[in-house]
């Protein structure tokens, strides 16, 4: 067993046993708070033996949350990505956890009488437990992976965009315990991106057989180049598994959109198409809307001193309005008025006409620079959000000028306007803003909207807090 395998087997073990044990204090905890902390009238009195007889529910809790978290790959590892990301389906399971014990409560009420006040009270509990245990795991298990050696070597056909940014992600992601043993063009006129280093180039696709003879200890090629012809890609599939290498790919996410086909059969005839988004569907508009509404209300609750005071520190700092009204394209091209926080001189772009902010802008003020970073100048937006022009989470707005200039020169990038813009996203989560890769933002826009759910909502949200990558 390599050293690799033998440690993730040991933080999976480790999860089990403190998700376990955060499972059954959460429902000792629980069962506290409903009888013993006068929170909560008592009719009937505390019961003899309290936490002798509630032991026993919550041993059987304990065991339906295991079952239920092992059934999701909550012990899966390594676990990549940021501990947000984890949050809303260690939610999720621990709900559907609570819903099975509460049913089962209710089967053998008759024989075992517990409260179902305590199964109820105990999501908040376990859910509490389990979160404050994970994010402990967490980040005991990146402190141990950054203190252990690479093991595996991974080599790269492509020296492309996706290329570079897989290189990346490897590097500053210590749990994979890999490194890139060098990359390997798909073809002689295929563009290097600037990212990577020129000694790591190691030749091209046809030189893979030397390459692999000579550095003997690749353990994963991963294809990033989707424009490989197929016979080429098969070749290369038969040489790792004759040398039992792992082989991945990088999939073309405008590719992968063509997965999600209906079928409609016409007097026996059948037709292919592309098959509906999630937010088509009328139930998931209303879950989504009520979203945005909760949020927005919440939002503004929370935020309206942070407007206030900011409004008053742009009043004083430049003369000018201090909120910034601007035309985009929502839903179906729709036109509405976004708004925001002042953040650069008036009439910025009177000399230069439309054109994107850069890193170190001069058009900016200092103190909007400020609010920039932080994400403060788009808190107005939440009125947006309550008027029903935006969304928390979409793809975000653009001014008509650049759609008419996008809608030519980039494949696909109207179908991001199949929904309502939003506040954050997808690409903005993951550093696409600004004066960043247009083509690179609809792939993501459109992996968003082919994917959307209330969880990844949610996802994107507590990650927004902390994305901070080029807020200029």
């Amino acid at each position: 067993m390599r050293t690799q395998d033998f440690r993730d087997i040991q933080y999976s073990t480790a999860a089990i046993l403190a998700d376990g044990t955060a499972a059954f204090l959460g429902f000792i905890f629980a069962t506290w708070i409903r009888f013993e902390s006068n929170w909560f009238h008592v009719p009937l009195g505390t019961p003899t033996q309290l936490y002798a007889m509630y032991a026993n529910g919550a041993v059987v809790v304990t065991l339906i949350t295991l079952a239920i978290y092992g059934y999701l790959g909550l012990f899966a590892r390594p676990q990549l990505g940021a501990f947000s990301d984890k949050i809303p389906r260690l939610v999720r399971a621990t709900g559907w956890s609570i819903l099975l014990s509460t049913t089962l409560a209710f089967a053998v009420k008759n024989v075992f009488p517990f409260s179902s006040g305590v199964i109820l009270i105990s999501f908040f509990t376990i859910a509490a437990l389990v979160l404050l245990e994970r994010s402990l795991l967490f980040r005991i298990e990146i402190a141990l992976a950054r203190q252990s050696r690479s093991g595996k070597k991974v080599l790269i056909l492509g020296t492309g965009h996706t290329a570079a940014q897989l290189m990346r992600a490897i590097v500053s992601e210590p749990r994979l315990r890999s490194s890139v043993a060098g990359f390997l063009r798909t073809s002689a006129s295929e563009p290097t991106d600037q990212g990577i280093p020129a000694d790591m180039i190691k030749g091209e696709a046809d030189d893979l057989v030397a390459v692999v003879n000579e550095k003997r200890d690749i353990d994963q090629i991963i294809l990033t180049d989707p424009r490989l012809d197929h016979d080429r890609v098969v070749n290369v599939m038969f040489f790792c598994e004759r040398n039992l290498i792992a082989f991945k790919l990088v999939p073309d996410i405008f590719r992968l959109l063509t997965g999600n086909v209906e079928i409609e059969v016409i007097d026996d005839i059948p037709i292919l198409g592309l098959g509906r988004w999630p937010l088509d569907f009328v139930l998931n508009r209303a879950a989504k809307r009520a979203e945005d509404i909760v949020g927005a209300l919440v939002g503004l609750a929370l935020t309206w001193p942070a407007i206030f005071i900011s409004a008053i520190l742009i009043r004083r700092e430049s003369p000018g309005a201090v909120f910034y009204k601007q035309e985009r394209c929502g839903k179906n091209g729709r036109l509405f008025t976004l708004l925001k926080l002042r953040t650069m001189r008036e009439n910025a772009e009177e000399e230069t006409g439309p054109v994107w902010t850069s890193e170190n802008d001069p058009r900016r003020t200092r103190l909007g620079a400020r609010l920039r970073r932080h994400n403060l100048d788009e808190l107005p937006q939440l009125w947006n959000v309550l008027r029903g022009d935006m969304s928390l989470v979409g793809p975000r707005p653009e001014r008509p000028h650049f759609v008419e200039q996008f809608k030519e020169d980039v494949n696909s990038y109207m179908s991001r306007h199949v929904s309502k813009p939003g506040m954050t996203g997808w690409a903005q989560v993951n550093g696409l803003r600004g004066n960043t890769s247009v083509t690179e933002r609809v792939k993501h826009d459109l992996y968003y909207l082919e994917n959307w759910s209330l969880a990844f909502d949610f996802k994107i949200l507590m990650r927004t807090l902390f994305a901070k990558q080029n807020a200029y």
